[in-house]
């Protein structure tokens, strides 16, 4: 079973081993999502683009949201056999004979564009990194973005998923079912598994009943699982982890 991270090194290597397992076993549609600001997006993008060149040769097309991000890439890249363009720029169009796909860092704004040629891709596998979709300003809460999570958002699998918050962590990696893990001293402790994404409600549950747990714990003085001692996960190193950041 896989573990938070320590570091972003570790994150991205299990982001990786969990997009390419997922394709592997035949998922079309999946989004990498790591909830940590000021990710530089273009150094982790270029890591991923082994797994792409392992499955498809130069096979394959890279999308950023602009064709300004587009060019930065390929300057910071240097030569490649496969296109790395903007997604509405034409010399970036699909092709029959593309076999995958890469959409960078695309955001709200996007999302139109994103979800037709995601329609246009078809079966061909197609993978989503640290995308920024979800901007209620943008997408509205209203029938149109209900019917867009519906629609689109809600078919995209989440390969890999984690989102560091108060006191607690969501956390997903293929093929692993979805994690609750609670900040526990300067520990991190596994309190759920779920096959669906907790949110609302349910996630405030749980954190609240593993609080409860912790407590009861403290006050009896035992070594219940909720608080034996492991290893520290990635938010107990945020620190470092936000230094490396910025480098």
């Amino acid at each position: 079973m896989p573990e938070l991270p320590k570091d972003l090194d570790e994150a991205i290597a299990q982001a990786k081993t969990a997009t390419k397992a997922a394709l592997e076993d035949g998922y079309r549609l999946v989004q990498v999502e790591i909830g940590i600001p000021e990710l530089k997006v273009q150094p982790i993008a270029e890591e991923f683009l082994p797994i792409f060149e392992e499955l498809f040769g130069d096979r394959f097309k890279v999308y950023f949201p602009d064709a300004g991000a587009a060019a930065l890439a390929r300057r910071d890249w240097g030569e490649r056999p496969y296109i790395i363009r903007g997604l509405s720029e034409p010399k970036g169009q699909m092709q029959p004979e593309d076999e995958g796909f890469l959409f960078v860092e695309p955001s709200a704004v996007e999302v139109n564009t994103l979800e037709k040629m995601c329609e246009q891709a078809g079966d061909r596998p197609t993978v989503i990194l640290l995308p920024k979709l979800e901007n209620v300003a943008i997408i509205g809460i209203g029938l149109a973005g209900r019917q867009l999570r519906e629609r689109f958002l809600s078919i995209i699998e989440s390969c890999y998923y984690i989102q560091p918050n108060e006191g607690y962590a969501v956390f997903r990696c293929y093929p692993s079912p979805w994690q609750v893990w609670l900040e526990t001293g300067d520990t991190y402790k596994l309190i759920s598994e779920t096959a669906a994404k907790p949110v609302g409600d349910d996630l405030e549950r749980l954190i609240t009943q593993a609080m409860g747990t912790a407590e009861e714990s403290t006050d009896e003085g035992s070594n219940s699982p909720l608080t034996a001692p492991k290893k520290p996960g990635l938010m107990t190193n945020m620190k470092r982890f936000l230094r490396a950041l910025s480098q």
